[in-house]
C-alpha cells in the first residue's frame, strides 16, 4: 500500500494514475469509459484514482480496460 493523503492506496491505483496521467484523458472520459453515467463520470473516475484504498478486482478490470491496457501492467 501507498501513503497518499493520510489513505492507503492499493499500488494498482497508484499504476493506473501514472497510465491515466500520460493517456490524455479526462477524468469525465475515463469514467465514461467506465462505464459509470454521464452524470456521475468525472466524480466517480477523480474518487476511484484518489481515495479507493482497497479497489474491487473488477473495478480494476474496468479500469484498465478504460486505460487501454492489459490488467497485469496494473497487478
Amino acid at each position: 500500500m501507498v501513503k497518499k493523503a493520510g489513505l492507503n492506496i492499493d499500488p494498482a491505483i497508484v499504476r493506473a494514475a501514472k497510465v491515466f496521467d500520460a493517456s490524455g484523458l479526462t477524468l469525465e472520459a475515463l469514467g465514461l469509459r467506465m462505464g459509470f453515467p454521464e452524470s456521475t463520470a468525472r466524480r466517480a473516475a477523480w474518487q476511484l484514482l484518489n481515495k479507493i484504498a482497497d479497489p474491487k478486482l473488477s473495478t480494476v478490470r474496468r479500469l484498465a480496460k478504460a486505460l487501454e491496457i492489459d490488467i497485469k501492467q496494473l497487478l
